[in-house]
């Protein structure tokens, strides 16, 4: 049986994962964890789809903050438009597959297609046609598109493609700067649907009720999207013989056939065989669409050429840049601003590990957790610190056993000499806690005394909830002025 999961699918599940951080019943937090090196810190070890990782994460799990709707996106592949002149690009075409590949990459899904760029304004555009020369190969795109308009294309000359065959570019949104600052990377940037349409479901509106103006170009791109509006018509096969003598002949007025109505074009044809034909009137309502070139009058009794008439996405080009371009990745941001929620991120120490948690329960409860930042360590006082550092294996027995608490050292702190642990294995493979009055020992030697656990840490409670992401990551070293900011990519 054939089958396949369409990008349609993949976008659901990415706009249903976004949903869920906006949900007033549900909390997501990010969490980071593993204070200590890995086995070769230059090489974090791969997750593994397991209980056992997630235990591994609960166990060296430090803090985690709360990850509300405003720091996720949808999320694209960036492909920026090259300021050298020197890449092709896809256009879009509804058909691109392995027996028709796209034009530039010869990619056998249009997701996977370079068919949209950004520039260094921040413009996001689709490419609508691909430049070609003279022969029909495409060309470099050499002129950078540019403009905001929600209903004109942009087309350039190209300096390879031939006369009237450069690339056409669709506007489609603009990277906004705070939107850059939380979800652009090197490698993606972040992309919505406002919902302009009623049609279709979006940030600003939801199926049914069309979002309010927000007065952002994109919002009049989608608004004046044209279903079914035809806006190219690309020349399968040049044919031969047309006309009757050499030389450039336009055929204008031709009528696009189909279920639509109103499509009109220009059949251009040079040294007797069909170059290219331009749409001088889009239409609308087409999802069925042909040109019957042999008919066209005048042209000759020439033979052999085809043309596609090329679909536009169900509602128009940017009716959903989300669902158009497939937006099938979650980007998510979390920025951890120094000794975050009154000290619950250390800033003395690195951590390697990241993840998201959904519904945690406060420590000791069923109830899921609500803070904003919760920590994961444990926590006690004790007689000193001054023999203790960072990442110290701390036991409270001279030696590694049965029964005996293991753990490292998160953070320290002189003031209340207080030691920020998360518990490791045992070598009898338990996991124990220190306890009141207990000495601490590194090294077979005790260098501590009177330990006092504090009831305050964790505030979460171990296991609960559940880890939907891990990352395993190098070192990022933490200090008291200092901010990470931390993005997640999930691909669906």
């Amino acid at each position: 049986m054939a089958a396949i999961i369409t990008e349609k699918f993949r976008v659901h599940n990415a706009r249903q994962f976004k949903e869920d951080f906006g949900e007033a019943a549900s909390n997501t937090y990010i969490f980071i964890g593993r204070s200590y090196p890995w086995t070769d810190d230059t090489v974090p070890p791969t997750p593994a789809n397991a209980v056992g990782e997630e235990i591994d994460a609960w166990s060296d799990m430090i803090a985690m903050k709360e990850v509300t709707s405003a720091d996720v996106s949808h999320g694209l592949t960036r492909y920026d438009w090259d300021i050298n002149g020197a890449t092709k690009y896809d256009e879009y075409s509804h058909d691109v597959s392995a027996a028709n590949p796209s034009s530039a990459t010869s990619a056998t899904n249009l997701y996977d297609a370079r068919f949209f760029v950004i520039t260094e304004d921040y413009n996001v555009y689709k490419c609508i046609r691909s430049g070609r020369n003279s022969s029909g190969v495409v060309v470099n795109s050499t002129e950078k598109p540019s403009g905001t308009s929600p209903t004109s294309l942009v087309t350039t000359t190209d300096t390879d493609a031939a006369a009237g065959r450069g690339y056409i570019w669709k506007y489609m949104y603009t990277v906004t700067a705070s939107d850059t600052i939380k979800f652009v990377t090197n490698d993606f940037i972040p992309i919505k649907t406002l919902g302009a349409q009623t049609e279709i479901n979006g940030d600003l509106g939801a199926f049914g009720s069309a979002g309010t103006d927000d007065g952002s170009a994109q919002y009049d791109v989608e608004n004046q999207a044209v279903d079914g509006a035809v806006h190219h018509v690309h020349v399968s096969a040049a044919g031969s013989g047309y006309v009757g003598n050499s030389g450039t002949h336009n055929y204008t007025g031709i009528t696009i056939d189909g279920d639509g109505s109103g499509g009109l074009c220009t059949v251009h044809v040079v040294s007797e065989q069909v170059s290219h034909i331009t749409v001088t009137t889009p239409g609308t309502g087409y999802k069925r669409a042909s040109i019957d070139i042999a008919n066209i009058s005048g042209i000759g009794s020439g033979s052999g050429a085809s043309a596609k008439v090329i679909i536009s996405p169900l509602y128009g080009h940017g009716a959903d840049p989300v669902s158009e371009l497939g937006g099938n990745y979650v980007i998510v941001n979390s920025r951890l601003e120094f000794a975050e929620g009154s000290g619950d991120f250390p800033t003395d120490n690195d951590f390697r590990r990241v993840g998201l948690i959904q519904d945690p329960f406060n420590v000791g409860t069923t109830t899921v957790a609500t803070a904003s930042t919760l920590t994961a360590y444990n926590q006690f006082s004790c007689s000193s610190v001054a023999s203790l550092s960072i990442d110290d294996t701390i036991l409270n027995a001279n030696s590694n056993g049965a029964a005996v608490a293991v753990a490292k050292v998160v953070s320290l702190s002189t003031s209340g000499n207080i030691v920020k642990y998360t518990t490791i294995a045992n070598n009898g493979g338990e996991y124990v806690n220190f306890t009141n009055g207990d000495q601490v020992y590194v090294d077979g030697s005790s260098v501590a005394t009177t330990v006092a656990l504090s009831a305050s840490h964790p505030e979460v409670q171990r296991y609960s909830g559940e880890i939907m992401y891990i990352e395993n990551r190098g070192a990022v070293t933490r200090a008291a002025d200092q901010i990470e900011d931390i993005k997640l990519i999930i691909e669906m």
